[in-house]
């Protein structure tokens, strides 16, 4: 459990930062097999395509305060072909509690064969933690915590990841975050004291594309990410293509939910997708589904240089 102190704090601040101390801090993705680049920097570059991918996330629609994240990603190989770059864009909230990230990656690729490469990932970036107190319903109308946001300092941050490849499957394992910054602390008026420690997060994803007849093919993945003060999250995905068109499948995270996923393949540079979660605990009383909404771009530069068709 993080440390946690509250010089002067209401019984609904205490409630958000504890959830921010306990659970999980960064953002989660049903349709993780298509954000990538998020969660691991070896990754930017390695379909040799210039790619901007939009995913928005709209969890536990009914909730008040329930999350809502957005991200956008962008990579590309550079001419040199040893490596490769991208931009992270992130934002996510939770209640009152804003966080919003921007980072820049580069991978290195070794080209181990013909149709598969090992790349090394770098991420750096800056990130921006802020409360945003003055729209709650005060509980206590003197409560002068209430009465202004509470931003902390903008924290650097760096991380790295391997991500391995080839024309039908994929591995990779990453630590997005290595710092573990402390984020509220005192402010100019010694009036609110409150620290949570941004929590190192590792992140495993894998999957694997099999024929199964010539218009269907099925990949199987999944991402597994450990946090210290949190169970280990799996999540195990199964999806169809039909026709090199038509994606449709389903999803598991253990403890939390099933999902339904669908995505067509609109040209060959653009695809959209749609994910519904169905929450399996007993929160799922209290609101309507989460649902997730993916768009993706894709400009090819050489075509006879892909390694492998838009698979992952």
């Amino acid at each position: 459990m993080s440390n946690m102190r509250i010089h002067r704090w209401s019984p609904l601040l205490l409630f958000f930062v504890a959830i921010m101390a306990r659970a999980q801090q960064d953002p989660m993705y049903t349709m993780y097999m298509w954000n990538t680049l998020a969660v691991n920097p070896g990754y930017a570059g390695s379909a040799d395509l210039f790619t901007v991918t939009g995913l928005a996330r709209q969890q536990w629609v009914g909730l008040a305060g329930a999350p809502s994240t957005q991200t956008l990603t962008a990579h590309t190989p550079l001419p040199m072909e040893s490596l490769g770059v991208g931009l992270s864009l992130v934002h996510d909230q939770v209640g009152p509690v804003n966080n919003t990230l921007a980072s820049v990656d580069v991978a290195y690729r070794i080209r181990l064969t013909d149709r598969s490469r090992l790349a090394f990932g770098l991420k750096a970036g800056m990130d921006l933690l802020q409360l945003k107190l003055g729209g709650l319903q005060n509980v206590d109308a003197n409560d002068p915590l209430f009465g202004a946001d509470i931003s902390a300092k903008a924290r650097p941050n760096f991380g790295f990841g391997l991500y391995y490849w080839n024309a039908k499957g994929y591995i990779g394992l990453s630590v997005p975050k290595l710092l573990e910054h402390e984020r509220f602390e005192t402010d100019a008026a010694n009036s609110v004291v409150s620290a949570v420690r941004q929590r190192r997060h590792y992140f495993l994803i894998g999957g694997y594309v099999f024929d199964l007849g010539p218009d269907v093919k099925f990949r199987p993945s999944f991402l597994v990410k450990a946090v210290e003060g949190a169970p280990i999250s799996l999540d195990l995905s199964a999806m169809f293509l039909l026709r090199e068109k038509l994606w449709l499948g389903a999803a598991y995270r253990n403890q939390d939910a099933f999902s339904a996923l669908i995505a067509y393949q609109i040209s060959d540079q653009f695809k959209v997708g749609y994910a519904h979660d169905f929450t399996t605990t007993e929160l799922r009383s209290y609101h309507s589904g989460t649902h997730e909404l993916m768009l993706s771009y894709d400009l090819r530069f050489n075509k006879e240089k892909t390694l492998s068709p838009r698979y992952f």
